[in-house]
């Protein structure tokens, strides 16, 4: 198992994965309904973007070539504070295994490998918004609820 950062040759498998996990989590199937061309188009637009954005992360497990595992990292820079250095956080979102591969603390050893990456990078925090289902991994990977995040949504 080979983990590593993603490039432009992964483009093509990250939007499958990310279509494929989409329509794994879609209760209504009105997404697998939707073209796949149009997706494809804009998550590749999105992918090449981020990847050469020095904003985005996109951390990998891969199997023999076959990325079976991905953690996307976004990093959110604050705003300096007088009287101390600021360094970003890093907010995980996109957290996939495909399903033959779910079980076997690839999950585990991607995250550890990206709570070392922020340690030697020295970003502040990292924060993840867990579904329901993947609170104790987070939990088991050395990550906390906290209660300080507020939000809006406007209509």
């Amino acid at each position: 198992m080979n983990i590593r950062l993603a490039d432009e040759q992964d483009i093509n498998q990250l939007i499958k994965m990310r279509w494929d996990f989409t329509i794994e989590y879609d209760e209504s199937k009105k997404i697998e309904q939707t073209s796949f061309t149009d997706f494809e188009k804009e998550c590749h637009s999105f992918l090449e973007s981020a990847l050469n954005s020095g904003q985005w992360f996109i951390w990998v497990a891969e199997d023999n070539g076959k990325i079976v595992s991905h953690i996307y990292i976004e990093l959110i820079q604050k705003v300096p504070r007088p009287g101390r250095i600021t360094y970003p956080f890093a907010y995980i979102t996109n957290v996939y295994t495909i399903k033959e591969y779910r079980n076997k603390s690839i999950g585990s050893k991607l995250l550890t490998t990206i709570n070392e990456w922020t340690k030697k990078n020295r970003y502040e925090f990292i924060i993840v918004w867990p579904s329901d289902d993947s609170i104790d991994f987070y939990k088991k990977n050395g990550y906390v609820h906290c209660t300080e995040p507020m939000e809006y949504f406007p209509s």
